[in-house]
């Protein structure tokens, strides 16, 4: 077991999202039976969301609700343990954090499993909700990612301004 874990059950988080989704799948397979596909995901949505903001704000926990840019910056490598995931940092500061993934690991894992079309309520949807229950003054930004078929995901976390927008940003992809 890699030294990177997420102190929450001790399992890397990539470990953790594949046995995620192979509990969940026979699950969703049994409600698109039940309701159909359309009603299916937005239960998965739905659940995997209030599992990501309960996660966020265990990880605020942490650092005793102490959360900020850089305590953010700072768990970072929980998510790229193990080769998750392949990046350039190009920004990261008390204010934004910006990075480019060329390559995710989690795609491939969910690719690898036939559960392509759940990655991005699996993993991706996560991005946002996470941060919403870690500290809800910083926000994101990210392009379409990996998983939904393009070739990086762009993420740009930014802190809430005092009108509460997010700082715009206008550098280039």
């Amino acid at each position: 077991m890699s030294a990177h874990t997420n102190g929450i059950g001790d399992v890397p988080i990539l470990v953790k999202r594949e046995i995620e989704a192979r509990a969940l799948a026979p699950v969703y397979r049994a409600i698109v039976r039940e309701l159909g596909e359309e009603r299916a995901r937005a239960i998965l949505s739905e659940a995997v969301r209030e599992l990501a903001i309960a996660e966020g704000a265990a990880f605020a926990d942490r650092v005793d609700g102490q959360t900020s840019m850089r305590t953010f910056i700072d768990i970072q490598d929980l998510w790229t343990a193990d080769n998750a995931l392949t990046h350039d940092v190009l920004t990261a500061d008390d204010e934004h954090y910006d990075y480019k993934v060329t390559h995710c690991a989690y795609a491939d894992m969910y690719e690898r499993l036939g559960l392509r079309d759940l990655g991005t309520i699996l993993s991706c949807q996560r991005d946002y909700e996470f941060i919403e229950g870690y500290d809800d003054d910083i926000v994101l930004d990210r392009s379409p990612s990996i998983m939904m078929g393009n070739d990086h995901c762009l993420f740009r976390y930014r802190l809430r301004s005092d009108d509460g927008d997010a700082e715009s940003t206008t550098e280039a992809d």
